[in-house]
């Protein structure tokens, strides 16, 4: 299973499904809700989601739904990054919903050398979320830092930390 890219395994315009989808339910959604201490209640109390909002229901805290595409997205595109550098953008453009299942794809926009240290680069990406339906919910655009080949070979390798196990 690939794990991340190196900044010379990335292409302009490529396209990475995340796979496999997540479906968000109501205890993902409240328990990261009070773990990051949103209480508003239009994700926490269905009462008041039903009676005072255009939706009629609660809907899923927007945080959660980017979240779950960043972490959808690491083993395509930043499971080898040396650090993620900016977040551009983050549009929510649809409600998502107790239920929903979320699926994510990620488009290769640029990608530049450091300017400082010949063994990594810049990727640009942006990452979209859709709904089991196709609707559109989140779209981001991050900038990451990368390895090159070079970087990975001199630190020993794809897993240099992991131990070798022997037959037992």
């Amino acid at each position: 299973m690939q794990f991340g890219r190196t900044y010379e395994e990335f292409t302009v315009g490529d396209v990475y499904r995340h796979w496999p989808g997540k479906t968000v339910t109501e205890y993902d959604d409240h328990l990261f809700c009070l773990l990051t201490m949103n209480h508003h209640p239009l994700h926490m109390d269905s009462n008041y989601a039903e009676k005072t909002t255009d939706f009629g229901k609660n809907v899923v805290v927007g945080n959660y739904i980017y979240s779950l595409l960043l972490g959808m997205s690491v083993p395509d595109v930043s499971g080898k990054a040396i650090a993620n550098l900016e977040v551009e953008s983050l549009r929510h453009v649809a409600p998502t919903f107790h239920g929903d299942t979320i699926y994510g794809e990620t488009t290769v926009l640029d990608k530049t050398p450091s300017k400082s240290k010949t063994d990594r680069g810049i990727v640009q990406v942006e990452t979209k979320g859709y709904k089991q339906d196709g609707t559109l919910v989140c779209i981001f655009r991050r900038k990451v830092m990368v390895p090159t080949a070079t970087y990975i070979k001199e630190r020993g390798g794809e897993q240099p930390g992991r131990p070798e196990l022997g037959e037992q």
